[in-house]
């Protein structure tokens, strides 16, 4: 483990967070940055610092002096793939050396899924500086998938008979410290991090009703039909294109792939669906 210190990213969120306890845990010196440093996490010797990604004259300065930083992409906005590019410069201007970035499976110029567009987008332009780089594209977090069901208990979407292999945001965070620990180790590789089952929405929804005795079905619709059920929410169109297109990512096969790495890479195998909810 390295004795310079490491900055992360999101400490106010739930990766973030656990990134950051399990790097204290093991003694390593930290940076936070955070957009409001009342939120930050009390974690012993962490230095706060605050800094919104689209503010790249405060990134610049709360990274100066750090060799590796954990960037978590932003929350999702038409403006995050600019946000990611002004932060990323900053981070070379601070004089950075390696950034491990969050992205998302299979991120591609062609992923069905709009938002991996946008992290194809982060990571093209990460490969186009001096920094060394390693990408952890994540699938869906499993802690997601109970919150696809409406308040009558049934998850909506045109997934058909698709099938995701989420992964908990405890084996990201897992991965993520062990790559940090090891700096220089990891550099220009690619991890696709998934859990160990590809379950169809059926699957989930039964999974979550034998676990919690919370009554849960999948009904499929339609584009259609799933534009039309969303459209009260008030969302922009981005956005509402980003929650249908989540859905036949699934249906497309692009998120099925058990890939094993959170088991490779920590020596722990990955937690499931059914685990996950009986830890609450």
């Amino acid at each position: 483990m390295s004795d310079a210190t490491t900055a992360v990213t999101g400490a106010t969120g739930r990766l973030g967070g656990q990134v950051a306890r399990r790097l204290a845990e093991a003694g390593q010196p930290l940076r936070l940055l955070v957009r409001d440093p009342a939120r930050a996490p009390d974690l012993p010797g962490a230095d706060v610092r605050r800094a919104a990604y689209g503010d790249g004259a405060a990134v610049r300065d709360a990274l100066t002096g750090i060799e590796t930083v954990f960037m978590v992409s932003a929350a999702e906005s038409a403006e995050r793939v600019d946000d990611h590019r002004t932060f990323i410069d900053a981070a070379v201007a601070a004089g950075v050396c390696r950034l491990v970035y969050t992205s998302f499976f299979g991120a591609g110029p062609e992923a069905t899924f709009t938002l991996a567009r946008d992290h194809w987008a982060t990571e093209q332009h990460l490969r186009g500086t001096p920094l060394a780089w390693t990408f952890l594209r994540n699938n869906l977090y499993l802690e997601m998938l109970p919150l696809f069901a409406g308040r009558d208990g049934v998850l909506r979407g045109p997934a058909g008979g698709g099938r995701v292999a989420g992964v908990s945001i405890g084996d990201v965070a897992s991965v993520a410290a062990l790559v940090l620990r090891e700096p220089g180790r990891h550099d220009g590789q690619t991890y696709e991090l998934s859990g160990p089952q590809a379950l169809t929405l059926e699957q989930v929804a039964e999974i979550i009703t034998f676990v919690t005795g919370r009554q849960t079905s999948y009904h499929e619709e339609t584009v259609a039909e799933a534009y039309a059920s969303r459209a009260g929410y008030g969302a922009p169109d981005w956005q509402v294109e980003a929650w249908v297109s989540t859905y036949l990512a699934i249906a497309a096969g692009e998120l099925a792939a058990t890939t094993g790495a959170v088991e490779r890479l920590t020596g722990a195998p990955a937690v499931n669906l059914e685990e996950l909810l009986r830890l609450g």
